[in-house]
């Protein structure tokens, strides 16, 4: 997949993915002024021009175009994948696959479509190291 920013400053390479999911959490929300529509696209993303980024948690950060401000990324920092923003990408054929952070959903929107959807306790669980260190 390719796509770019609103100003085509900055160029996302990844592999192709035809799921998107959405993320309600409050912070994805303060960020975009909705819920926020991405792609899982793993470690291997390639992201070229003046990308800024904001740390905002322990675990990852953000990252948006210096020129325009596009979002591009939430980014894994321990395991290194990146989230991009579906918006960066011609719709093509993707279809939204789950929710997540569904009890941080305000009732103002919905989606029509049903999909498998997680709390933010759930998202936090799958990601808990188990009793090796690695996250379940």
């Amino acid at each position: 997949m390719q796509g770019s920013c609103l100003c085509g400053a900055i160029q996302v390479n990844a592999e192709d993915h035809h799921e998107i999911n959405a993320c309600h959490c409050s912070m994805c929300r303060r960020w975009g002024s909705g819920p926020m529509l991405a792609v899982h696209c793993g470690p291997n993303v390639r992201v070229t021009g003046d990308v800024r980024s904001y740390r905002s948690s322990e675990w990852a950060e953000r990252g948006f175009c210096a020129t325009c401000g596009t979002h591009l990324f939430y980014h894994l920092l321990q395991s290194g994948d990146y989230i991009l923003s579906a918006g960066l990408f011609q719709p093509g054929e993707f279809a939204i696959t789950g929710q997540i952070f569904i009890d941080e959903k305000p009732d103002y929107y919905a989606f029509a479509n049903e999909t498998p959807t997680l709390t933010g306790a759930e998202v936090f669980a799958q990601f808990a190291p188990g009793e090796d260190g690695a996250a379940t």
